[in-house]
């Protein structure tokens, strides 16, 4: 069984690696460099951001993720050297107005959510400020160093003795009877038995039909800090701080739709340092070292699209994840793989079906 994979992003690069160990012969190609664009540019946390507000089948890959990804990230390490850096930092919320989703959401899902009041928020996390009355506090969630997790992936696949083709923008699909047979780049065709399309914000370019995948912009930031001045993930009115092991701090994000415009905005930069300064008020007296924006690929619902195209045999796809591409991308590889070899798939693949 021949693979061809357009879009060497983590989703891309996962469901590679999931292939080439089910026997297939696979090939990636990338407009770019692989692994640069919206999975270089996340944050790396291992939770949708108020996971209570997304239906039940972003839940169903999220849990399932994150119930493997510690043991994942331990093979990557020891099979490359690449430490991804797995911390379950915990996530603390500091607006608590949906109380009552929350908790049902938790308990239904065999999360541990606590609400903390008063001293008990710093005691958490000191480094806040003490004028927080109440947070949710989330102590299972992880994070991970998502471009150091795709150094990984690409060096993993090279001993899987999978093809990547970089600067390869494939230009349209070719098709036969209802068919796929491959597609057209500027240097040539490429044949396949299968194509999967994994091109994130870029999905429509291709199939034009397909089910409203747009581009939404998210800007952020990292500070240059000391290890220790943050602990914990924390989450207010949709912006967030992250800790690195070494100190740095990543401060996000934006939620902007401009179609493909990746430049950053000095307005972006600024409303996300004075978001941060809001949750973390030491963060005035370090450094701004970086500002960069990626392009999510946004769906309705943040619903990813995965699973064979309905008219067009042999085309797969995997798209769509929005905001929860990284929290979500072990589930959404399996399953893939899961319809492309005809197994029994890990979750019901219904809701995710492709429709136009």
């Amino acid at each position: 069984m021949d693979c061809l994979i357009v879009g060497g992003g983590l989703i891309g690069l996962l469901c590679a690696r999931e292939l080439a160990r089910e026997g297939a012969t696979v090939r990636v190609v990338d407009k770019g460099v692989a692994g640069k664009e919206a999975s270089w540019a996340g944050g790396g946390i291992l939770s949708p951001l108020y996971p209570w507000r997304y239906p039940a089948s972003v839940t169903i890959l999220a849990r399932w993720s994150q119930a493997r990804y510690e043991e994942f990230l331990r093979q990557m390490k020891e099979e490359t050297g690449v430490d991804p850096q797995w911390e379950r930092s915990g996530l603390l919320i500091l607006d608590t107005g949906e109380r009552e989703s929350a908790q049902a959401w938790a308990a239904g899902n065999g999360v541990s959510l606590q609400l903390l009041e008063g001293e008990s928020i710093t005691r958490c996390e000191p480094a806040l400020e003490e004028t927080w009355s109440e947070a949710f506090w989330l102590p299972e969630v992880a994070q991970l160093r998502n471009p150091r997790l795709l150094k990984a992936l690409k060096l993993s696949l090279m001993w899987d003795e999978v093809e990547l083709m970089e600067h390869t923008e494939v230009n349209r699909l070719l098709q036969d009877g209802g068919q796929v047979k491959g597609v057209e780049t500027a240097s040539g065709r490429l044949l396949a038995d299968r194509v999967i399309l994994t091109v994130g914000a870029w999905s429509g370019t291709l199939l034009p039909g397909l089910r409203k995948v747009e581009p939404v912009q998210g800007q952020m930031v990292a500070f240059r800090a000391l290890p220790g001045l943050l602990s914990r993930i924390v989450l207010n009115r949709g912006y967030y701080v992250i800790p690195r092991r070494d100190g740095v701090i990543l401060a996000g994000s934006t939620v902007e739709y401009r179609g493909f415009d990746k430049e950053v905005t000095a307005e972006g930069r600024e409303q996300l340092r004075a978001e941060a300064l809001k949750m973390v008020p030491a963060l005035a007296e370090h450094p701004l070292v970086h500002h960069w924006a990626g392009l999510r690929p946004g769906s309705p619902e943040g619903i990813p699209l995965i699973g064979e195209h309905p008219r067009i045999g042999g085309l797969f796809i995997n798209t769509g994840h929005f905001r929860n591409g990284v929290v979500t991308a072990l589930a959404s590889a399996r399953l893939l793989t899961d319809l492309i070899v005809g197994r029994e798939p890990i979750v019901i693949p219904e809701p995710y079906g492709i429709l136009e």
